[in-house]
């Protein structure tokens, strides 16, 4: 009897504790669930934008990526850049569809065609994604288009720095990235026009070329500029390569200090060419830190934040925001001379 009582108290103590087993691992389970859906809603909660630029793998954009790597991680949003294998508008349309099809929170653009461009932004915001523009005003379907510098001032500060070196005579040719990359063509425009008006003496030959994102298509051109035009001394280079072709140029002709090129540029591609006096220098801002701008604003506006006139955004500085144009223009220039350019390309410019 004795013995049946503990044969009973023993199987009651062993129910308890497979009871009290299972609800412990039953607890255990839903804690690492939870410990998974915390996590999940930490990555939901971090903001995806790609940013689409003109073309991979030259210096300008190789060092905008870095900007845009940066900024990524420092300030908690999965951004990363695309860069089409040529300028061609119809490679930013397809790219930003992927992104459309990826359910990114924020796109991002350096466009080579603005009208191109605009349906499939539209679509993009129909989808409820943030459009950022770099290089775009006249784009309609964005939220903002922020620039480091005027295109007016921009334009008319290389024109002055060319006219100056020609002494303000002679023949001058104009390069630009296509003839359809909006920027670059009003960068031209006002440069053309302060030229006329202050030095009447200087006159373009020719209209302007769209060769400026291509190193062999600027020489090339060049060349056959130089060969054609015996009063042609200058070239004006708007984007990165126009200038590093023109002034390759002008050292295989021998014309180092009879023809001047100026143009914005990468420094590191183009010190050599600054220090032999083949390119003469130019203006330009800072494409890494036009990454890390493109992350920050993009930032904002995925977490619904107004851009505000007066407030300060870093790399912009104090922004007076353009509510009807919905740019951001503001005035981040650096000059590259013979001074200065050792100094920005250890910036990795």
């Amino acid at each position: 009897m004795i013995r049946n009582a503990r044969m009973r108290i023993d199987r009651e103590v062993n129910e308890v504790m497979m009871k009290l087993s299972a609800t412990r691992r039953a607890l255990l389970a839903g804690a690492a669930f939870a410990v998974v859906l915390a996590t999940g809603a930490l990555a939901a909660d971090k903001p995806t934008m790609g940013i689409v630029v003109k073309i991979g793998g030259i210096p300008w954009f190789n060092a905008m990526e870095a900007g845009i790597k940066e900024t990524g991680t420092k300030d908690g949003v999965d951004a990363f850049m695309i860069g089409p294998t040529s300028a061609d508008p119809s490679l930013q349309v397809r790219a930003i569809e992927d992104l459309i099809a990826k359910k990114v929170d924020v796109i991002g653009v350096v466009p080579n065609d603005e009208k191109a461009l605009e349906p499939v932004l539209e679509k993009a915001r129909a989808a409820g994604i943030k459009v950022v523009a770099h290089e775009g005003p006249g784009i309609k379907a964005k939220d903002w288009d922020f620039e480091l510098a005027s295109a007016k001032g921009f334009g008319e500060a290389h024109a002055e720095l060319l006219a100056k070196a020609v002494g303000g005579k002679g023949e001058y040719a104009v390069f630009v990235g296509s003839l359809t990359v909006p920027l670059h063509n009003a960068w031209a425009d006002a440069a053309i026009a302060y030229l006329k008006v202050h030095y009447p003496d200087m006159k373009p030959v020719g209209d302007r070329y769209g060769v400026a994102e291509n190193v062999d298509d600027s020489r090339k051109t060049a060349l056959d500029l130089l060969t054609a035009h015996p009063d042609l001394h200058g070239f004006l280079g708007f984007g990165s390569q126009g200038p590093v072709g023109a002034g390759r140029a002008i050292e295989e002709k021998g014309d180092v200090g009879k023809v001047f090129v100026v143009g914005p540029l990468s420094p590191g591609q183009g010190r050599k060419l600054i220090k032999e006096g083949a390119v003469l220098g130019g203006f330009m801002w800072n494409p890494a830190e036009a990454g890390r701008v493109f992350v920050r604003v993009g930032k904002m506006l995925a977490a619904g934040q107004e851009i505000k006139d007066g407030e300060t955004i870093e790399g912009l500085g104090v922004v007076h925001p353009d509510p009807k144009t919905h740019n951001i223009i503001t005035d981040n220039l650096l000059e590259i001379n013979k001074d200065t350019v050792d100094k920005l390309a250890d910036l990795g410019l």
